[in-house]
């Protein structure tokens, strides 16, 4: 189990075939495009996987077909998380965690819990995982946002976790815990956007929806952010920024899948309730896609 995570890690889309199924070949070469343009770890069955969607069974192969064809042996985290404690608890339990080094889980959503409920569900499930924990804040998608002072009690507090992923949108939420944050305890953007500041700050990475589909040129600004190249890390951003923003025009993972259509990686299909990106989405990834060189 590696303990060092940090970098740029690529949370994996989950390509399907015209019958709906998993498609493994897409998959397997997604896999090898993102490592191949030095991914730092792997993210499986995150959110951008529309794990929703997938049953017991297609997660299960999912994560057993990433970990074998991880085949230059990177950090690999799987989500595992949900709104109910035991049953996120018996879910750890339950999956094959050979070869995982940690378990991405998002707070608890719809039943919106206060911060003493979050602060208890997270020690619940760090106490039972065999793998350490990796907090997960996107407050835009559950509804409830896991303060700074929150995260810090349970970094302080709670053994077996690895550090946050944090998507809240707020660089001061996100500089409360860069400064007062434990040694070891890894705070990860989980903007795109978000990142080069983040890191500027002392950040460690982050888990990327952009890097499935433009990782030679994100993990280069990524890169340049961690040597302290200001000029190089900018000049990318500024390349990357309006694409990554059009990634999530019409939601995630509409945009990465179509702009993985253009790239010709997958097939532009998504599972209901999410349907393909449109004709306009796909033309101004295109167009920004030549523009800037990604």
């Amino acid at each position: 189990m590696k303990n060092n995570i940090q970098g740029v890690g690529v949370a994996l889309v989950t390509p399907f075939d015209e019958r709906g199924g998993v498609d493994y070949v897409s998959l397997g070469r997604l896999v090898d495009y993102v490592t191949e343009n030095g991914a730092d770890f792997l993210v499986a069955l995150g959110t951008t996987a529309e794990t929703p969607t997938l049953s017991a069974g297609e997660k299960s192969d999912i994560l057993a077909f990433v970990r074998e064809r991880n085949r230059k042996g990177l950090p690999l985290i799987v989500g595992i998380g949900g709104y109910d404690t035991a049953g996120v608890i018996r879910q750890i339990g339950e999956t094959d965690l050979s070869g995982v080094d940690a378990v991405l889980s998002v707070t608890p959503y719809y039943n919106k819990p206060s911060q003493q409920g979050l602060f208890e569900h997270y020690r619940a499930i760090a106490g039972e995982s065999p793998v350490p924990i990796l907090l997960y804040n996107v407050p835009s998608r559950t509804g409830v946002n896991l303060k700074a002072e929150t995260t810090l009690r349970l970094a302080s507090e709670v053994k077996n976790l690895l550090g946050v992923k944090e998507a809240c949108g707020s660089l001061s939420q996100m500089s409360y815990l860069l400064r007062d944050r434990p040694e070891g305890f890894r705070v990860f953007s989980g903007d795109d956007n978000m990142a080069l500041p983040l890191i500027a700050l002392g950040g460690d990475g982050v888990i990327s929806v952009a890097a499935n589909v433009f990782p030679a040129v994100f993990i280069r600004m990524v890169r340049a952010a961690f040597a302290g190249d200001r000029t190089t890390a900018s000049s990318l951003q500024l390349r990357l920024f309006e694409a990554v923003e059009v990634l999530f025009a019409e939601g995630n993972p509409t945009g990465v899948k179509a702009a993985l259509a253009v790239r010709g990686m997958a097939e532009n299909r998504l599972r209901l309730p999410l349907v393909p990106g449109s004709d306009a989405l796909l033309e101004r990834l295109r167009m920004l896609m030549d523009r800037y060189g990604l």
